[in-house]
């Protein structure tokens, strides 16, 4: 895994949130990458969960300084797409998350080699590394631009 953040104190690896398990500081870390890819799957949590724990992570990922996320929410197994990928859609539309999240783009719409792709990759370029996701057009993804953290101050 690359790394991510180190600590602003005694310079070690760490994660983004919480206190450095190495020295003990809360001081936020150094980020050392832009994008952060999050999973929102993860654990299984329902409809009202996922989008509670997204709100927060877009808030906590902002104020560190990141400028993209890379959210995972699956497809769904209907061939419809999962109920937590539709939520996200409708807030996100709905202009629910407007104050933190400049510009969004949903996976399939971005699909690998079209302008929208090029488009997405000048405008933030620390998504190169993340090609992988793009390779087809992946129903599973949304990609979210977060703006300044000084934009509303």
């Amino acid at each position: 895994m690359t790394q991510i953040a180190e600590c602003s104190e005694c310079g070690n690896t760490r994660g983004l949130f919480g206190e450095c398990p190495h020295c003990g500081s809360s001081i936020p870390p150094l980020l050392a990458v832009d994008v952060v890819e999050f999973n929102i799957k993860q654990g299984n949590p329902s409809v009202e969960d996922a989008m509670d724990i997204l709100a927060d992570k877009i808030r906590d990922l902002q104020e560190l300084g990141m400028k993209s996320i890379i959210l995972i929410h699956g497809y769904g197994s209907s061939g419809e797409g999962g109920r937590i990928k539709r939520a996200i859609h409708e807030a996100l539309e709905s202009n629910h998350h407007a104050d933190r999240v400049e510009e969004y783009f949903f996976g399939e719409n971005v699909p690998y080699g079209s302008a929208a792709f090029h488009d997405l990759m000048k405008k933030r370029p620390g998504l190169k590394r993340y090609i992988r996701h793009f390779k087809t057009s992946n129903a599973g993804i949304t990609v979210l631009l977060l703006g300044s953290k000084y934009r509303n101050a």
